[in-house]
């Protein structure tokens, strides 16, 4: 009697299940054909070996108690120089599971699964791991990027959206109104004492720092980054990365902030630049090392242009950097500062610092745009 019982439900079960599989080919996008920069095969090949190694360390071994996990990484205590760029906090969120493998699968290489809202930022998923594989796409478009070498004599034109907060003696902080910019950035290898020249509210200004008396001015370097200068940086993500911890060394005690998050918001600024594609893809996989960095579905722009976003948040000091692409293209459209909390310097929310590129381009001159001549 089971067995005549059984029969018709299995075969109903497994109509279902067939049901189900084709939903799933058909929902899921078909994957692109193009082919890989050289490398980028062996890439995605360690960064799996990577995500099935960090898979495997967290899940636990039976009869192992907690007392027993492995140590934390080592503490990050460091700060960044004075740049207008805070730091952030890292927020654990319950992870979703779905009941199949095969969803499963298909929540982590394609949608992510979303369990929590931001801060009014976006929508933030619940698996790290989502992050991984969105910098790694991004890394592949920007290998394929064609990008003009600049030379040392001419500038790197950006037009941008930006705002930053206007703090007070105690500590505490006022979104500013954001303003558009026009900006010509020295390529001089250096060193030189105007950095750029700005263009904003009617009136142009040049940008330079303070020196000490007698300075020869500065050279190209992590706080001026040039076109040469970034074309010499390590394409190794993994001695990107260590290059870019021992150059915001210097300093980082000042703002208080993570070790890795000063490296997180230094990759940030050096985003908006223009530099070689190889570069570009070292830095989005140099990123994708760092501890903390979470994917967020939609990030919005300060120009208002919806995307996706990569974010890190703070413990220190409970800031939030979030960088946003173009959901198609995966273009780098800009960055947000924030609070995740209140605090001395503001309520939750509150916008330290935002910028969006505009335009970018290479000109022969101070006051010319693309496509026209100089004033």
């Amino acid at each position: 009697m089971n067995a005549a019982g059984s029969g018709p439900v299995r075969t109903e079960r497994q109509k279902r299940g067939e049901e189900v599989h084709e939903e799933l080919i058909r929902l899921l996008p078909a994957p692109p054909e193009r082919d890989l920069p050289p490398g980028r095969h062996s890439h995605h090949k360690d960064r799996l070996m990577q995500l099935i190694d960090d898979d495997q360390s967290r899940t636990p071994v039976p009869g192992q108690t907690s007392g027993q996990a492995q140590p934390q990484a080592q503490a990050q205590d460091q700060a960044q120089p004075q740049t207008q760029s805070p730091s952030r906090l890292r927020m654990l969120r319950p992870a979703v599971w779905a009941p199949a493998a095969a969803l499963a699968l298909a929540g982590a290489l394609t949608v992510g699964l979303v369990t929590n809202m931001d801060s009014g930022y976006g929508v933030e998923p619940s698996d790290s791991e989502t992050a991984v594989v969105l910098l790694d796409r991004i890394a592949d478009v920007a290998a394929k990027t064609e990008t003009t070498p600049v030379r040392d004599d001419q500038l790197v034109y950006i037009k941008s959206l930006d705002a930053g907060a206007e703090c007070q003696e105690d500590g505490s902080c006022e979104p500013g109104r954001l303003s558009e910019r026009e900006a010509w950035w020295s390529q001089e290898p250096g060193p030189v004492k105007q950095l750029a020249l700005f263009y904003e509210g009617g009136g142009y200004s040049p940008l330079r720092e303070l020196l000490p008396p007698g300075s020869p001015g500065t050279p190209a370097g992590i706080d001026r980054p040039t076109y040469q200068w970034l074309a010499s940086l390590p394409t190794d993500p993994d001695q990107l990365l260590d290059e870019l911890y021992r150059l915001t060394k210097e300093g980082v005690q000042e703002d208080g902030k993570e070790e890795a998050q000063v490296v997180f918001d230094k990759i940030g600024e050096l985003l908006g630049n223009v530099m070689p594609p190889r570069t570009a893809a070292a830095l989005y996989e140099a990123a994708a090392k760092i501890p903390g960095v979470k994917r967020v579905e939609d990030a919005v722009d300060p120009a208002g242009r919806h995307g996706v976003g990569i974010r890190r948040v703070d413990k220190r000091s409970s800031w939030a950097t979030v960088w946003i692409f173009d959901r198609d293209t995966l273009a780098y459209l800009g960055e947000r500062t924030y609070l995740t909390k209140d605090s001395r310097t503001g309520k939750k929310g509150t916008v330290l610092g935002e910028s969006a590129i505009l335009k970018r381009a290479v000109v022969d001159q101070y006051r010319e745009r693309p496509g026209s001549g100089s004033e």
